[in-house]
């Protein structure tokens, strides 16, 4: 049965895409902050009929999408990503564009893409939603076209997408190939009931496949597109290429992975934990040598991307309940991680407005003319690196505990140790706010009521997770029951 009631929250978020776009174009006189307000409003409605899917039973349309807690809970994750980025945008655009509402319109279709990501079954379904989101934000980190930087790294991104993509295609047909179908419940089945091993195609097939969503997310060795895009995107951009890619990246991951690869997870899990290790170890030691602040958070996203695919290669060790345990886990700490990401962009936005500076060594006496923001970037900082009273401490704290098995401890181990090396980069940023003098003649500013209070909003998030994680714990537990009552269970790897 083909129920379009489904999808009323992404109807409303693509129409009010079209409507703002409508807007500026019929009336090309209206304030680009108006837009961005707009856009903040609509993605806020968005979230609020999502809220009306939640706790239902799981729905299906046609086996290629499914709408359960999972979904639901990337629909609200999206919106809340659109709001603030949306808000971050608003005085940033007002002078580098002469027009806006193509930028806010991606935005929202962007978060329809992420949702599809989420709650695809189906791998050419799949597919297409990755594509939809990568389009998305191919244009907006080339959106400022006067900005050479800008256009350069949009070029770099569209060029090793395309390469990703094909990797990804590939392998996909190579699983179909295989199993004969591309609906994860069916590949599943296929993988699990054949009497002889796996074949090679399967093998090379997990492994593209892993290459092509590695890209995606910029695990290594696939991301080196990561830094150049985060320094030439619009500083705004920056915030959703390090916050919606990875949360779509690992919504499709999970449900993938959980849903049709598990059993044959015995061909992959090694693989898995390779990269993880290496690409939490090459985005720590690299971010150590960085002086562009947009930089350093990329090459810090990339270890963080190596902390959350630990807990992927603990689902292909684990039986069903390490894997709902590990899944919860990862949830967890998208959700932390999202929300300290972006109040550290509400922060370096709100100076860049002001100073028009993005290296570390331009947030030098930043405690001294603008105390607040450098206590949000301090804030979000502790909490990439894990420490204690910020929702980072809390959310590693349970995925590296679900993570410990037998054959992981190793890379639990690592994991702890980049954490520790991680402290190193970040306290270098932290030590030019506090312990140097602003430059001369930069003197104490105010910065907008709208970035205040979402810095502020941002910050208070970081710190409830970090000391009282249980509702955030609840809500991800949730969204991750549904993936394990269907399909085969776990135990059915081939050993």
């Amino acid at each position: 049965m083909r129920d379009y009631m489904l999808f009323v929250p992404e109807y409303l978020a693509a129409g009010l895409a079209v409507v703002i776009i409508a807007i500026e174009l019929f009336w090309p006189g209206v304030r680009k902050e108006t837009l961005a307000y707009l856009t903040a409003l609509a993605a806020a409605g968005w979230g609020a009929v999502s809220l009306g899917y939640l706790g239902r039973e799981p729905e299906s349309f046609q086996g290629l999408i499914q709408i359960d807690n999972f979904t639901t809970f990337f629909r609200l994750m999206g919106a809340g990503i659109v709001i603030v980025v949306s808000l971050l945008s608003a005085q940033y655009l007002r002078e580098r564009t002469k027009t806006a509402a193509e930028y806010y319109g991606l935005l929202l279709i962007a978060g329809c893409a992420m949702v599809f990501m989420a709650a695809a079954r189906e791998l050419i379904t799949a597919y297409i939603a990755l594509e939809l989101l990568s389009f998305c934000l191919y244009v907006l980190v080339g959106y400022l076209k006067r900005d050479n930087l800008s256009s350069e790294a949009s070029l770099k991104y569209i060029l090793l997408g395309a390469f990703s993509s094909a990797i990804f295609l590939y392998g996909m047909s190579l699983i179909y190939g295989v199993t004969h179908s591309t609906y994860y419940d069916e590949i599943a089945t296929a993988l699990s009931s054949r009497a002889a091993g796996t074949d090679q195609a399967a093998v090379v097939g997990f492994m593209l496949i892993l290459a092509g969503v590695g890209f995606k997310v910029s695990a290594a060795p696939f991301q080196w597109w990561a830094p150049d895009a985060y320094e030439g995107a619009p500083l705004p951009v920056t915030a959703f290429l390090s916050t919606a890619s990875k949360a779509a990246g690992f919504a499709l991951i999970i449900r993938l992975f959980t849903s049709a690869l598990t059993p044959d997870a015995v061909e992959w899990r090694w693989a898995v934990a390779i990269v993880a290790g290496v690409t939490m170890t090459m985005g720590n030691l690299v971010a150590i040598q960085q002086t562009s602040m947009k930089r350093l958070i990329a090459y810090s996203s990339i270890g963080q991307v190596g902390y959350m695919l630990v807990v992927l290669a603990a689902i292909g060790w684990g039986d069903q309940e390490v894997g709902r345990n590990a899944s919860t886990a990862l949830l967890l700490h998208l959700t932390g991680y999202v929300i300290s990401t972006l109040a550290l962009f509400a922060a370096l936005t709100a100076y860049y407005n002001r100073t028009g500076k993005d290296t570390i060594t331009g947030l030098r006496g930043m405690a001294e003319t603008q105390p607040f923001l450098a206590m949000v970037i301090t804030v979000s900082l502790f909490s990439f690196a894990g420490l204690p009273f910020f929702a980072g401490f809390a959310t590693k704290l349970f995925m590296f505990q679900a993570s410990i098995t037998g054959d992981l401890l190793w890379l639990v181990g690592l994991a702890v140790l980049n954490s520790f090396i991680s402290l190193y980069y970040y306290l270098m940023v932290i030590r030019q706010m506090y312990l140097f003098n602003p430059e001369e003649g930069l003197a104490r500013f105010k910065i907008s009521p709208v970035l205040w209070a979402t810095g502020a909003v941002l910050m208070l998030g970081v710190v409830f997770i970090g000391t009282y994680p249980a509702p955030a714990f609840e809500a991800a537990e949730r969204a991750t029951e549904t993936l394990f009552e269907q399909g085969p269970p776990l135990e059915a790897r081939v050993p």
